[in-house]
């Protein structure tokens, strides 16, 4: 397993195909922790994330012959658990339920994204403080339409970059760059007004 710790993922990916042991493993435990963050965010449901986490990895296995060698996988991979996760909401007939209360990576430290979006912050050294309001947060962005809690999440939780959110979600970079800035005014927008909620009530 350690030779194939240092490959690629395009690599390990090819010799899986080409029926070499391990090398599946090793992809998949890389990508173990981010990919289940990822989809535990998106499915609003630990239990629901495993399941989706599982039938990505099945797809990854069944359809890696149709991978292009010359792109990176990352991307590809994130495309086929966005499908797996929308196709899992469609047949539970509701709307995602998003938790944003787990921490993202900042270059001084952890903080929550609901901190990130209020702030206007790529980099934010202080963790909120206030579990109260990361409840707030997670009620305005829970209400947001899919498309723009989808891009959050890519685009604050997970810094993708943009390049990578148009390749997983299938949309124009310039798609990337207008959703992702409409989806922070909209998120503004609902945060004022819940804020002028509570600060009436």
């Amino acid at each position: 397993m350690e030779a194939w710790e240092s490959q690629t993922d395009e690599a390990l990916l090819k010799a899986h195909l080409d029926g070499h042991d391990g090398a599946f493993r090793v992809l998949l435990e890389r990508y173990r922790a981010e990919l289940h963050r990822f989809l535990n965010m998106f499915m609003g449901s630990a239990s629901a994330a495993d399941d989706v986490f599982q039938d990505t990895w099945v797809q990854v296995h069944l359809s890696g012959s149709t991978f292009d060698q010359e792109r990176t996988f990352k991307p590809w991979l994130f495309t086929v658990a966005a499908n797996k996760a929308r196709d899992h909401l469609r047949r539970r007939k509701r709307h995602a339920m998003t938790s944003i209360d787990a921490p993202m990576r900042g270059t001084n430290g952890e903080v929550a994204l609901a901190e990130t979006i209020a702030r206007d912050d790529e980099s934010p050294s202080d963790p909120m403080g206030s579990h109260d309001e990361a409840q707030m947060v997670k009620t305005v962005v829970d209400g947001l339409p899919a498309h723009l809690r989808e891009i959050l999440l890519l685009g604050y939780f997970h810094k993708m970059p943009y390049q990578q959110i148009a390749e997983t979600l299938g949309i124009p970079l310039g798609t990337v760059k207008s959703r992702l800035h409409a989806a922070v005014a909209a998120f503004a927008d609902a945060w004022k007004r819940t804020q002028a909620g509570q600060d009436a009530a």
